[in-house]
């Protein structure tokens, strides 16, 4: 057979094989379908990252849980002095008059004091006020904001700032409530001129004061080494008006000022919600706005500059809140804890007013405010508050501190004496308590 013949009839076996035609529909719906699969899968894996990587993180690095912070109790801290009645003072106080009057011409008569006398005592009065310059801190409020012309500028508020303690985790601060709150940002300054930002702690709309924190870490330990914490002393001794003092924070309006003086009185009450402080003047003439620390010759804290409650006529004479009514409230503070209100004005019973006029030993009540919860639940001026759960009220401090003690939402019964036809009568409310605003 010849090469032609078997071509011919080899040709019916021969194939043309034809691509399959693209189905760009549904290439194009796949394509989607597993972009879309991806992109869920890597939105889940990025959740459950989230979710779980600080489980992990505590689990594999656990970080502990920030200290408690507990100020000396005052009861600790009381003199000798302060522990006699008030006849044992008069007695103690006419006999050392009598004393001064027989020596004091005789040991002054034995000093003569030169220039070399006066240079050591101010350098030792400027040590002990660098030493409390440790625990102080430059505490600023940075907002941005734009002018007319649109250009940017900076806000700033600066205030001093008492370092209270630290947690385990942060250093927290005491500064004042106005500033730290008008603030985007908290920068703390400290005395060897590092910066560090803060955040907000707690505030009390009461005394005007907030607790910042630092977190340590933002801390070098150079630093660390170079600030010391709040040595608080006492504001109560009947031994302090006469007593010399140092101002240290920013006295005169500019940070790192220091001024000397004398406590010239301590009676004068700051009647605030739910507590009363003291008042401490000293003869020191500063600014205003006047702010930082009042210590003593044992460098110890005893009171925070505030002019603001000064009179008229002595606006510019440094002023400063006592330390020992105000140590409940920088501990809350401090532990980041609110402070509850109830919303009342009160005073002591005294012994006197007990039994010349029958007035039951209590917490008296002055006034109310305005849409407050002892207003709300139906305590009036005039009633005297004699329990508080099962707490036994005596003294208007009893109840403060009960107050204090007590957290924002809790419910507690109190007794109130309510005078009706001439005399006390019993009765109890249920009040709940709220935050001051």
């Amino acid at each position: 057979m010849s090469d032609l013949e078997k071509n011919q009839d080899s040709d019916f076996m021969s194939e043309r094989i034809k691509e399959r035609p693209v189905n760009k529909k549904k290439l194009l719906r796949r394509t989607v379908i597993t972009a879309s699969l991806a992109v869920i899968f890597g939105l889940v894996a990025c959740l459950t990252f989230l979710l779980l990587e600080p489980v992990f993180n505590n689990w594999l690095y656990p970080e502990e849980e920030p200290e408690i912070i507990e100020l000396p109790d005052e009861t600790d801290e009381m003199l000798p002095e302060d522990m006699l009645t008030e006849e044992e003072v008069q007695i103690e106080t006419e006999t050392e008059v009598k004393l001064e009057e027989e020596q004091i011409a005789e040991i002054l008569s034995g000093v003569q004091l030169d220039l070399e006398d006066y240079k050591g005592m101010y350098e030792s009065l400027s040590s002990l006020a660098k030493e409390a310059e440790k625990s102080v801190a430059t505490v600023t409020s940075v907002t941005s904001d734009v002018d007319w012309f649109n250009n940017t500028y900076e806000n700033k508020g600066v205030t001093s700032g008492l370092i209270i303690a630290d947690n385990g985790r942060e250093l927290l601060i005491l500064a004042d409530k106005e500033v730290i709150e008008t603030g985007e940002t908290i920068l703390v300054t400290f005395m060897d001129g590092t910066q560090a930002e803060a955040a907000i702690k707690q505030s009390d709309a009461n005394t005007g004061l907030g607790v910042i924190a630092v977190p340590l870490s933002a801390i070098s330990n150079k630093t660390k080494e170079n600030i010391a914490y709040a040595n608080l002393g006492s504001s109560v001794s009947k031994s302090l008006v006469g007593t010399p003092v140092i101002a240290v924070g920013s006295p005169f309006g500019v940070n790192g000022s220091i001024s000397y003086g004398v406590i010239t009185s301590t009676g004068t009450q700051i009647c605030m919600n739910d507590a009363n402080y003291n008042l401490i003047t000293t003869d020191i003439y500063g600014s205003s706005k006047a702010s930082g620390i009042l210590i003593n010759l044992q460098g110890q804290v005893i009171g925070i500059l505030d002019n603001s409650h000064n009179n008229s006529d002595t606006k510019n004479l440094v002023s400063a809140v006592g330390i020992t009514e105000l140590k409940k409230v920088i501990e809350k503070l401090s532990n980041g804890q609110e402070l509850s209100y109830l919303g009342i004005y009160g005073t002591d019973v005294t012994t006197e007013v007990e039994e010349q006029l029958g007035v039951p030993k209590g917490a008296y009540v002055t006034s109310i405010t305005m849409d407050s919860p002892a207003m709300n639940y139906g305590i009036q001026s005039g009633d005297v508050i004699t329990g508080f759960n099962e707490i036994t009220i005596q003294t208007y401090s009893d109840l403060t501190n009960a107050v204090l003690d007590t957290s924002p939402g809790t419910t507690v019964t109190l007794t109130v004496q309510r005078q009706s036809a001439g005399e006390y009568q019993p009765m109890e409310l249920s009040i709940e308590f709220g935050k001051l605003e």
